[in-house]
């Protein structure tokens, strides 16, 4: 604050702010202030938001009053059903994602606008949001991926601390299998579940899902995903286990969601079709193309970046993605992550990452190797799911020095590398690797608020960790 001299006032709504405006507009009168309100206008600039700078320096990203009302309302009234845990009741959620954040920022209007109730908690980790889950007992939640990932390995956990770990992992292959069988039947390509398998799928719903469903507060049965791609077998796991996730597409420069799965035919591993009134197209390098009322008016004070970003009306997203033969989009990759090796190989970092971060004792990924002779990648622990590992093990509780010189626990990364291998040729895949003793954070400036890699500044905080895996 200290450094923005054109900044004049600076109100807090936990310190009382909303006395002082009162006291600030007594001797203004109503008809000022309507003339004021009728001067905003659909083209008036409602908000700045900035990008997350994953790839460099955020952007300030000139939101319009229209931007925001054609992303809101469309997804109301297109998915304002699943806002609902049953026909008739409130219809309520927990914010937990940043304000800051486009798709936070969405969330809040569009429960303005839809009158949906809204609780916020601000701290977007696992051990702070869930007891608040509990107790607040949304019908339907908004996240990024990394939630619905918590839930599920801590109800793994749970099942092995207490020797069910077998039973477990049968009822997740009973739920991705009926969920499997459903999408099927939704696309006219299957009968539905067998009846063995509801037999089965009935059985397991006490004995399993049930207690997934409680541990999101036990009346959600749908919900949003945004801000990276979900793996396939999770979402249908959610959804065999009784809650539907619906995964969507958008940056910042659309005002959040672009595209997302309908309700009546979720397409498990996509990010959905086109929103009502927007337009994909992809273009000839693959990159994904938007056109929509909700494309933004551009960027702060930045006229060249604007005309790079929108050509003609069409805004370039910088993604690379592919449409199916039903319009169902899939983001594949960023143009500006993708490695090229030293050999000119071209290496889409995004897939290998994210199947390494399927194993459970991982907590994130990045994969390196542009300019370099081969691909190689940092690893994080999960705390949680490390001391969890150690106990089931009979092994002590080791620091964090200690735990990246396990040789069991290298196996078990070692594990998850060689699994992520196998989507990809030889020469695309992880030929090293590092396990870090600490995660990435926000705090030391490597993540997003929304929890994304800041690729460059991991390179740079990590350098001689980097050269220490191309060293001879």
């Amino acid at each position: 604050v200290d450094r923005l001299p054109g900044l004049r006032r600076l109100w807090q709504l936990d310190g009382d702010a909303v006395t002082h405006l009162v006291k600030a507009g007594a001797d203004i009168t109503d008809e000022t202030v309507h003339r004021h309100r009728r001067a905003v206008t659909p083209d008036t600039t409602a908000t700045l938001i900035y990008t997350s700078g994953t790839t460099g320096r955020p952007k300030g990203c000139v939101i319009s009053h229209a931007n925001l009302m054609f992303e809101t309302d469309t997804a109301i009234s297109r998915w304002e059903p699943v806002f609902h845990s049953r026909p008739g009741d409130q219809a309520s959620t927990l914010l937990f994602l940043p304000l800051a954040h486009v798709f936070g920022r969405m969330v809040q209007v569009a429960a303005v606008r839809g009158r949906v109730k809204l609780g916020h908690q601000p701290q977007l980790n696992a051990a702070a949001l869930l007891p608040d889950l509990a107790a607040f007992r949304p019908t339907f939640v908004l996240a990024v991926p990394y939630i619905f990932e918590k839930v599920f390995h801590a109800a793994r956990r749970k099942a092995e601390r207490d020797g069910r770990s077998g039973p477990f992992d049968k009822a997740v292959k009973v739920a991705v299998r009926y969920a499997e069988a459903m999408e099927a039947r939704a696309f006219g390509t299957g009968p539905g579940p067998a009846a063995g398998l509801r037999m089965q799928h009935q059985l397991y719903d006490k004995l399993v899902y049930s207690r997934v469903r409680a541990a999101l507060g036990g009346r959600v049965r749908h919900a949003m995903s945004g801000g990276s791609g979900m793996n396939r077998r999770l979402g249908l796991f959610f959804a065999g286990a009784g809650i539907t996730i619906y995964e969507g597409y958008g940056l910042t420069e659309s005002t959040a969601a672009a595209t997302a799965n309908p309700p009546e035919r979720t397409r498990y591993g996509t990010v959905g079709l086109p929103l009502p009134g927007t337009t994909v197209r992809i273009a000839d390098d693959g990159e994904v193309w938007l056109h929509g009322e909700h494309v933004f008016r551009g960027y702060l004070n930045a006229p060249q970046a604007t005309r790079n970003a929108v050509r003609e009306g069409w805004l370039a997203t910088g993604d690379i993605g592919r449409l199916d033969e039903d319009g169902y989009l899939t983001i594949t990759g960023r143009k500006k992550e993708i490695l090229v090796t030293s050999g000119g190989k071209s290496v889409s970092p995004g897939p290998l990452e994210e199947r390494v971060r399927d194993h459970p004792l991982v907590a994130q990924c990045v994969v390196v190797g542009n300019d370099r002779p081969y691909i190689a990648a940092l690893v994080t622990l999960d705390a949680e799911a490390v001391s969890h590992w150690l106990a089931m093990r009979g092994k002590p509780e080791l620091t964090p020095a200690e735990l990246v010189r396990d040789p069991d626990l290298e196996t078990e990364v070692r594990r998850a590398v060689i699994a992520a291998n196998t989507l990809v040729s030889q020469a695309e895949s992880i030929r090293t690797f590092r396990i870090l003793g600490h995660q990435f954070t926000e705090e030391r400036g490597l993540l997003t608020p929304s929890l994304k890699l800041k690729r460059k500044a991991i390179e740079e905080s990590y350098a001689t960790e980097l050269a220490a895996l191309y060293r001879g």
